[in-house]
């Protein structure tokens, strides 16, 4: 049977309503920074609706005993935010998956070639067979910033049904690269947009969601203001 890249755009109107404002670009940093984690939380809360094991058990309430779901605390969840915009995500996703570990990845595009070159990974030397892993990449455009990153936990044994990938948003183009190498992902994002510009940039976009998580194009100390 073939297999086929699935990509999941929960219709919940919180999940709309953060993008917008990620998306309009007189968005402050701060609260470009709580959309982001807003984002996060509910992406997140989405994609371990059907991914997270369960036990039942029995507990005793102040007047009976009942049945009772709990999360199985013996399959450990890995975070790996990729950095630096995917701690905006990360941020969010940890109030939904508080005991989870977290291990980062740090890379950087090339503006001119739009590839993606890695400076931090500390990845743990072996990833348990048991455990989850669910990637947190701000943005999915060209696919080869997130590819790297799937090709090193790939190299660790992870791939999957043991993988989630959340991202705030997505482009057809990078969605299409990322499902030739990886037809097993699932991947949840905001929105899907149809393009990349020259810049390898997504249209319409957001823009660089680090430089607005972080303020990193605003001036530190601002002109003053002429008479």
């Amino acid at each position: 049977m073939t297999m086929s890249l699935r990509v999941v755009v929960p219709p919940h109107p919180l999940i709309a309503h953060w993008l917008t404002v990620l998306r309009d670009r007189e968005t402050p940093s701060p609260l470009f920074a709580t959309a982001m984690t807003e984002l996060g939380r509910w992406l997140t809360y989405e994609a371990v609706r059907d991914w997270l094991p369960q036990l039942s058990l029995q507990v005793q309430t102040p007047l009976a005993v009942t049945e009772g779901m709990v999360v199985d605390p013996s399959v450990p969840v890995l975070a790996v935010p990729v950095l630096r915009a995917g701690l905006g995500l990360w941020a969010g996703a940890q109030t939904v998956l508080p005991s989870a570990r977290v291990a980062h990845i740090g890379l950087v595009r090339d503006e001119r070639t739009g590839e993606a070159h890695c400076y931090l990974d500390t990845l743990p030397e072996r990833i348990g067979e048991r455990v989850g892993v669910m990637v947190f990449d701000p943005m999915l455009a060209t696919g080869g910033s997130l590819i790297q990153v799937l090709e090193r936990l790939e190299a660790l044994g992870v791939s999957g049904q043991r993988l989630r990938v959340v991202t705030a948003l997505a482009a057809s183009p990078g969605l299409g690269a990322l499902g030739k190498r990886f037809p097993d992902l699932t991947v949840y994002t905001a929105c899907i947009d149809p393009e990349l510009d020259e810049a390898f940039r997504i249209v319409p976009g957001l823009g660089d969601a680090g430089d607005r998580l972080h303020g990193s194009q605003s001036p530190v100390f601002p002109e003053e203001a002429q008479p």
